[in-house]
């Protein structure tokens, strides 16, 4: 089937409620109006509202509810409007959902899967734009996912929902209907802490992920770069095996990502080159990224996240340096 990213995400809640009785939805506005960008749309109507729950709004009540459901053998997906406000759940993904499984040395897993619409680029206000992966990836006992694309959108999240631990599944807003691909109608699962080489090149390494992959693209293909793309799909753990593979190949790195550029995910991508492939490099590193304060208002977003012009110029350093 031709789908866009919401439609891949809800044929695969649909699939996996189907395969399993025990898997719950639950979020605000997620039963009759479908969630606020619909990707739950219709389920209430085939799995009913003891499987399709509408909560109060009370972000830490919701993923609080959740750890009791998975602790009491249920799978629940739970969903949170936006990313900015899942920082009011932040306690109970750290302090709960992240250790249950070592507190009890294995004794008590905590089977559930997070989901949220992430980043920029629509024009929204701050809260709703917000990039927070590094925050989940920094807490041991928690995976970080985020696709860019409706393929790895459906195989990632049913893949999310037969692990037994705790997953933050990040859903680009801006890429939820930007494009449709071909994604086959069966289950099927993509790996979690594989990345996706999604162009093979010899000239640049680019490893990005997320809002970023179809933009970094989009340059590589109109500057004629032979370039190395990776799209990590997973954050947290992150596939170091081809991250330090290509650096090896290519001897110049650039890393793009939509969240700040301070402490984040290319920061730490960039250590772990540092540490095991320092001296294959050509150039120092580059980080294109978004600046270190709070997200703008919607007029200036696109002078705050990278864009095109950026990229391309932060690539043009690397190939020439």
């Amino acid at each position: 089937m031709q789908t866009n990213m919401v439609g891949a995400l809800n044929n695969a809640l649909e699939l996996v409620m189907k395969e399993n009785e025990d898997v719950v939805l639950l979020g605000e506005d997620i039963g009759k109006d479908g969630g606020v960008f619909r990707v739950t749309e219709g389920l209430i109507d085939k799995f009913g509202e003891k499987r399709v729950v509408d909560t109060p709004l009370a972000e830490s009540g919701i993923i609080g509810t959740a750890i009791g459901m998975a602790l009491s053998g249920l799978h629940p997906i739970p969903e949170i409007q936006f990313a900015g406000f899942m920082f009011l759940g932040f306690g109970q993904l750290v302090n709960h959902a992240s250790r249950y499984r070592s507190r009890t040395r294995s004794a008590f897993p905590v089977p559930m899967v997070v989901r949220t619409p992430v980043s920029g680029g629509i024009r929204t206000l701050e809260h709703h734009a917000e990039s927070p992966e590094v925050y989940y990836s920094h807490i041991g006992g928690l995976i970080v996912v985020e696709p860019s694309t409706p393929y790895d959108a459906k195989g990632l999240l049913i893949k999310a929902v037969h692990m037994q631990d705790p997953v933050v599944f990040l859903e680009p807003t801006k890429l939820y209907r930007l494009f449709k691909q071909e994604v086959p109608d069966e289950a099927y699962e993509v790996p979690i802490g594989k990345a996706n080489r999604v162009r093979e090149g010899s000239e640049l390494s680019i490893i990005t992920y997320g809002t970023m992959v179809p933009i970094v693209k989009d340059v590589v293909e109109k500057n004629g770069y032979d370039a190395d793309i990776i799209d990590l799909r997973t954050i947290n753990p992150l596939d170091e095996g081809m991250i330090i593979e290509s650096a090896k190949k290519t001897g110049r790195v650039a890393i793009v990502h939509e969240a700040s550029k301070s402490f984040g995910a290319g920061a730490e991508i960039a250590a772990r080159i540092a540490e095991k492939a320092l001296y294959e490099l050509e150039a120092p590193i580059e980080r294109v990224a978004s600046c270190s304060f709070p997200y703008p208002f919607p007029g200036y977003e696109n002078f705050y996240i990278p864009n095109v012009k950026k990229i391309a110029e932060a690539l043009e350093r690397l190939k020439n340096a």
